[in-house]
């Protein structure tokens, strides 16, 4: 009976740890890279030092303030942190517990169909779908076009003299957010000399998020992926539509959130290691229509 009553005792204060700790890890990785991610070590910093101060001289004055203006300083915190909570919101909204397969697996067959196309009359593309981690931050430049992801649209996006043509594109979910971003080029010195900017801009952004990136050559029509810092050349579209699936639709097939945070924990890697070229010999490309 004893025992009972001393695993009822501390079992609520180990979760309530747990979901405190999980919470301040995901708030704290989410910001992290942002823009306001300087204002909230600022903000925890100052916390932490007039929380100590107050503790160690037993500044009881201080300590009521803190206390009394602890509800000022969330409303504070919501205010200043509005984009950030805004954006997170929105992802929660698009968390794989929430989407279904079937709406993940249009969104590939839409990057297949475009990859397709283009491939077939030689026009460069770059498209980087965005997972867990924000890609705006990430890039230098972009223009934010927030429009439904379809094949016309994405084609008529990478034509050649097309205002915007340079550049990657960011897919979020079935929706093109920006196009025309400068991805981060990667600083590897130990690749092939024959990888063009393009794929060097695919794996530099693979390495620095775990975005799965698409890139069309405009030389060969060669259709290449990139993924956590490697980088597959010459790949066929039953093989681009195989890694879409593994690294997309992957999460869906979680039963739980448990499940689903498990593999999220599992993925997140802070440090890319070295990029990894898997060459594959070039096929000959469906002829044109």
């Amino acid at each position: 009976m004893s025992n009972q009553i001393h695993i009822q005792d501390w079992w609520r204060p180990a979760l309530e740890i747990l979901i405190l700790a999980v919470s301040i890890y995901f708030v704290f990785r989410f910001v992290r890279g942002t823009r306001g991610w300087p204002v909230v070590i600022g903000f925890v910093v100052v916390l932490l030092a007039l929380a100590l101060v107050t503790t160690i001289l037993d500044l009881k004055v201080l300590r009521w303030m803190l206390g009394s203006a602890s509800v000022f300083i969330a409303l504070g915190a919501l205010v200043i942190f509005q984009p950030e909570l805004r954006r997170m919101l929105a992802e929660l909204g698009n968390m794989p517990l929430f989407a279904s397969a079937s709406e993940q697996r249009e969104a590939i067959e839409v990057i297949i169909q475009t990859v397709e196309r283009l491939a077939d009359v030689r026009i460069g593309a770059l498209i980087a779908v965005e997972q867990s981690i924000q890609l705006q931050e990430a890039v230098e430049s972009g223009i934010k076009v927030d429009c439904d992801a379809t094949p016309e649209m994405l084609e008529t996006i990478f034509f050649p003299n097309n205002a915007i043509h340079d550049g990657g594109v960011i897919l979020k979910g079935d929706r093109i957010a920006y196009a025309a971003c400068i991805f981060p080029l990667t600083q590897r010195s130990d690749l092939n000399k024959s990888l063009g900017t393009r794929h060097r801009a695919a794996i530099g952004l693979s390495e620095e998020t775990d975005a799965a990136i698409i890139a069309v050559s405009e030389e060969n029509g060669m259709i290449s992926y990139a993924y956590k810092g490697q980088l597959t050349r010459g790949g066929t579209l039953e093989e681009l539509r195989a890694f879409q699936t593994s690294v997309t639709v992957r999460p869906a097939k979680a039963h739980g959130i448990i499940r689903w945070l498990r593999a999220r924990f599992r993925e997140y890697n802070p440090s890319s290691g070295p990029a990894v070229i898997i060459k594959r010999e070039p096929r000959p490309l469906p002829k044109a229509k």
